[in-house]
């Protein structure tokens, strides 16, 4: 990852340098990393990370009018 200092304003490349480390998820993988996951805390993580994405990419959908809205059927046995 490369930032240019331009007229030595290094308080602007800094601010350049943290968003896009930002945007690459470079500090929530730093977070995930200070310490130990257990295999099944990785895979609950994942889990919800994944239906978190299907949860956005749906309501995006929404949005533009592409997804009908999703009613949940409460079933009974």
């Amino acid at each position: 990852m490369q930032v240019l200092v331009r007229d030595n304003n290094v308080d602007q490349a800094l601010r350049v340098l943290k968003k896009k480390m930002q945007r690459e998820g470079l500090f929530r993988e730093m977070k995930e990393r200070r310490a130990y996951e257990k295999p099944s805390e990785r895979r609950v993580r994942e889990k919800a990370q994944a239906i978190s994405r299907h949860r956005k990419a749906a309501r995006k959908k929404m949005r533009e009018g592409l997804l009908a809205g999703s009613k949940r059927v409460a079933t009974t046995r």
